[in-house]
């Protein structure tokens, strides 16, 4: 998944208000965020194969450290904790360790077998990428759900509150459609350092939640 990533981040807004956006997308996407850093070091590997899937032509054949569910599990529990320890609180915890998981379950739906339970173990995956329309349909339909109860749970303090939140959705389905719409990257190191630019989310998800505040 890409864009029901970030309807996560959005969603757990909800159940979290006074947790940054920021800190929210940075837990939602976290194993997306760690896995391009992983392939650059070597650590985990994917092959470039058109027809892998309908959606993606990207073979996930090697990524036990961010995208097993036991490795998972660990960096849920690892978030919360980090969070609990700088913010002082468990329940903005809880959702932030919460949002880290949720990536594995979503991924669980979308992608073949391809997720190991655990380094070394069986592989699953439901395989929704095996169609294009009902990819693209489930995860709009994510988007604008998760989008909905983040604008019922904030609003915008000033101009830049709106501004800015609109910006990162134009931008947002814009990189979602050339994902979609453009040829197979290069090499594994393109996809890569492609891949390290959803880093950008983090900050532009803080800066956001500065210019918005809880409705009463």
């Amino acid at each position: 998944m890409f864009i029901g990533h970030h309807a996560a981040g959005f969603a757990a807004k909800r159940l979290a208000p006074r947790v940054s956006l920021g800190t929210l997308l940075a837990a939602a996407m976290f194993l997306d965020l760690l896995w391009p850093v992983l392939l650059l070091l070597d650590l985990e590997h994917v092959r470039i194969a058109p027809g892998n899937t309908a959606f993606t032509p990207l073979d996930f054949y090697d990524y036990p450290i961010s995208h097993s569910l036991l490795s998972v599990v660990g960096w849920s529990l690892a978030a919360a904790l980090l969070y609990r320890v700088v913010r002082k609180s468990w329940s903005g915890a809880i959702v932030v360790g919460a949002a880290v998981l949720s990536h594995w379950v979503l991924d669980f739906f979308t992608h073949r077998p391809d997720l190991p339970l655990w380094p070394g173990g069986p592989k699953v995956g439901m395989g929704l990428w095996s169609s294009v329309p009902m990819t693209v349909i489930v995860e709009t339909l994510l988007f604008i759900a998760a989008l909905a109860l983040y604008l019922r749970t904030t609003a915008a303090r000033d101009r830049t509150g709106t501004i800015a939140l609109w910006a990162l959705v134009v931008f947002v389905a814009v990189v979602y459609v050339a994902n979609i719409t453009s040829p197979p990257p290069p090499s594994a190191n393109a996809i890569a350092w492609a891949g390290l630019a959803a880093w950008l989310f983090v900050p532009w998800g803080a800066w956001i939640d500065r210019h918005r505040q809880p409705r009463t």
